[in-house]
């Protein structure tokens, strides 16, 4: 592995070991393979956290798959709560899990979210027929992704494509072959479409502690 990649690959890891999970949006899989326990000198010794910890822990993993700022999710909770009662943690991944550049990942056109951004933002990506740059955008229920014939070509996605990090997921659809192949978004999903183990709970208590 040459030095670029490891600067890119490593720190991906290390978040994921210090989380104790893998987050299948960072991309390459393995994070836990070979050390399953946080980095750092007494990583492998067991870990008692207090509350506050554990409910961080939730954040930072919403966080780090989605490639989110710290200021994006703020307001990602802010829109979700907004004429919630109930369940606002579900209307939350709802918004996540329809983002233009997660979509492109589950749909698996392209290897992460990160590098489901940069297609959109590239100019590879249309939404019912029309070009979609802005890998932040929400969108709806029957909504249709493609992407671009050129993009097609591109080694990453022909790779992401040939071997999936992840199954299709039951809110989403896929027609058609090669260039002419679409992806839908069949139905809004809930909290139970995060594809790594989450506790919503523990999320609901961190921004019911912050007030956010």
């Amino acid at each position: 592995m040459s030095k670029k990649v490891a600067s890119v690959v490593t720190p991906r890891f290390r978040r994921q070991r210090r989380l104790g999970v893998e987050l299948p949006g960072l991309g390459k899989p393995g994070a836990l393979d070979r050390r399953p326990y946080p980095p750092g000198q007494h990583g492998n010794q067991r870990r008692k956290l207090s509350e506050y910890a554990l409910r961080l822990e939730e954040k930072q993993k919403i966080i780090f798959h989605y490639g989110l700022r710290e200021s994006q999710l703020r307001r990602f909770v802010r829109d979700a709560k907004r004429g919630q009662t109930t369940d606002w943690v579900d209307a939350l991944i709802g918004r996540l899990e329809r983002r233009l550049d997660n979509l492109l990942f589950r749909l698996g056109f392209a290897p992460s979210i990160r590098a489901a951004r940069q297609l959109a933002g590239h100019g590879h990506v249309l939404v019912n027929g029309k070009r979609a740059t802005i890998g932040s955008m929400v969108l709806k229920k029957g909504d249709e992704i493609k992407v671009s014939a050129k993009a097609q070509k591109n080694t990453s996605v022909m790779q992401a494509k040939s071997a999936p990090r992840l199954e299709l997921a039951d809110h989403l659809a896929k027609e058609g072959e090669g260039e002419n192949e679409v992806g839908r978004l069949r139905d809004i999903p809930t909290a139970s479409a995060i594809p790594f183990p989450f506790e919503p709970g523990l999320l609901a208590e961190y921004y019911a502690a912050r007030k956010a």
